[in-house]
């Protein structure tokens, strides 16, 4: 009775573990596929991807995709415009659009721009996400400048007086122009008022799923991970659709051939599923929180520092810096970071005070932060954008102006707009600018502020601004419409890479031309369903193997009953 019982339950078992393979396969895949590339986005840097193969969504319209981060100014009368798109030059009529992207290596990655300042006494400098590169006027092209850090990723890059901040992830870097602008010094940044020397879950949970934790041989592991993913999938499949093949078969030679090699894809399929299970379980488990909707109740969420891992670093604002700005009128800086804006003094030498009242930044990171006024400071992300005078700690919706509740520094990782850059530009700068009657901003926005909150615009005597919704693109914030189109040639010269591409289907994405809003779902229904699948398989191969050994037992002990 209680083998026939066990006998049910195995049989059960796998048929638990095999329907919900077969319609999971082709997802787990793709994540398996997508995640060993995302692991490696330095040595695939150079790789792009067409962008006429995707769904539309992933095509350039009015400067959606993040293509505009920021302008600059670059004398007389030319802009440089910055972004994902790398750096094109254009005049202040925005008539033509010239690449200035010379100097960069090749590959869409390796010019996505976070930052551009251009200083008389500093000179050109560009940051990007391998490196900081100085314009050479001379030559006509980008020259990647040496730092005395092995963090390639810059988040900023600005002059003050005749010195170049430089801040990378992990730290803030100073050369001087006396001191040859080459010569970089480590700025020792001082302890947050606030640290807790604890690091976020989310970020605990990023660096497991990754590899990262323990460096490249953690991110190895997690690449064999993958292929470990990868290999379940074929020699299932295989299992499953070869004996289909063996009823067609006639050749009784090729018949046992395809036994064997059925037997050996069975064997290898038993044996590495087994052996990987707990990695199996943590690699899936931890990558179903870092997509909403598990993401968010997490999102806040800090932990204690797993001990002899990258997380325990001795530097405490490791990956936490995000942006920087100078206030001339306090000589303070203000740090954003991905815990909240703090401010010291500009030597950096006092302690880092966090303000009160923050205005919300999403998970995702800060996009645009900038002084507007001698009381208020612009901050967007894709929690939407802000208008926040950090002496009152009054934090409004820079549409609405309606008042805005904090309840956390980190804000819902999407608003209603996804704001991926800000220009600003002023009146005298528009020389073709054109009266557009009909506004582009969502019919549930205003541009008519109350009271004294007054737009740019309104507040810098024509000043017209216009911010870059992730997926809606250039919004012009006044009634003066001039943004022009995106040109064929910028479009052209600007495909996804391959990363980008991986993210895509890794984060589910891909799926929402399909799916709609729905595709949200797809990371923990699959990671759900992979789950099941990688327990109950594993228990299954655990009842069978237990049930062989006894059985072989038994054999055993009536032979030697027998003799």
């Amino acid at each position: 009775m209680v083998k026939t019982s066990n006998l049910k339950l195995l049989q059960r078992l796998r048929s638990w573990h095999k329907w919900p393979s077969l319609i999971f396969t082709l997802f787990i895949l793709l994540f398996a596929f997508s995640g060993i590339i995302l692991n490696h986005r330095d040595l695939l840097s150079s790789v792009d991807v067409n962008r006429k193969v995707l769904p539309s969504v992933y095509r350039y319209n009015n400067w959606n995709l993040a293509a505009v981060r920021g302008a600059v100014p670059w004398g007389g009368d030319t802009i440089m415009v910055y972004g994902n798109i790398g750096i094109w030059t254009t005049d202040t009529a925005f008539s033509s659009f010239t690449d200035f992207n010379q100097g960069f290596p090749e590959g869409i990655d390796n010019r996505k721009i976070a930052a551009v300042d251009v200083d008389s006494i500093t000179g050109i400098h560009a940051a990007t996400l391998f490196g900081l590169y100085r314009y050479d006027k001379v030559k006509g092209r980008w020259n990647r400048i040496t730092l005395p850090v092995e963090e390639e990723r810059i988040v900023k890059v600005l002059a003050k007086g005749d010195s170049l901040v430089v801040m990378t992830r992990s730290n803030v870097l100073v050369s001087t122009n006396s001191g040859g602008l080459d010569n970089f010094t480590l700025v020792r940044v001082p302890v947050a008022a606030d640290e807790d020397g604890n690091v976020g879950l989310f970020k605990t949970l990023w660096v497991i799923h990754s590899g990262e934790i323990y460096g490249l041989v953690g991110k190895l592991i997690v690449d064999a991970v993958g292929i470990i993913f990868i290999l379940l999938c074929i020699t299932g499949l295989i299992y499953f659709f070869v004996p289909y093949r063996l009823k067609q078969l006639k050749d009784e030679f090729r018949r046992i051939r395809l036994k064997r090699f059925n037997r050996n894809a069975l064997r290898w399929h038993n044996v590495v599923g087994s052996w990987a299970i707990l990695l199996l379980i943590l690699t899936t488990l931890t990558g179903m929180f870092l997509r909403p909707p598990l993401l968010i109740p997490i999102a806040n969420s800090r932990v204690e520092k797993i001990p002899f891992t990258e997380l325990d670093n001795p530097n405490p604002w490791f990956d936490r810096f995000r942006d920087l700005l100078y206030d001339e009128a306090h000589h303070s800086w203000m740090v954003a970071t991905s815990e909240g804006i703090y401010h010291t003094n500009e030597d950096f030498t006092t302690t880092l005070k966090p303000f009160p009242a923050q205005p919300p930044v999403s998970v995702m990171g800060i996009n645009v932060f900038r002084k507007l006024d001698s009381t208020g400071y612009l901050v967007g992300s894709f929690s939407g954008l802000f208008r926040w005078e950090p002496e009152s700690g009054l934090v409004w919706d820079y549409f609405t102006k309606m008042p805005y509740r904090m309840t956390s520094r980190t804000g819902p990782p999407f608003g209603s707009i996804s704001v991926a850059g800000y220009i600003e530009l002023a009146a005298g700068d528009r020389q073709s600018a054109v009266e557009s009657p009909d506004t582009i901003l969502p019919a549930h926005h205003t541009t008519t502020p109350p009271h004294h909150h007054t737009t740019t615009a309104q507040r810098r005597h024509g000043t017209t601004e216009v911010l870059f919704d992730y997926m809606g693109g250039a919004i012009s914030l006044s009634r003066i419409k001039w943004f022009p189109e995106m040109p064929e040639e910028v479009k052209q010269a600007s495909p996804i890479s391959l990363w980008n591409t991986a993210l895509e289907f890794h984060t589910g994405r891909i799926f929402q031309p399909v799916l709609g809003d729905f595709y949200i779902l797809v990371v923990p229904v699959v990671g759900l369903f992979a789950l099941e699948i990688s327990m109950v398989g594993f228990l299954a191969w655990w009842i069978a193997r237990r049930r062989k050994r006894k059985s072989e037992s038994e054999s055993k002990e009536q032979i030697k009953s027998v003799d």
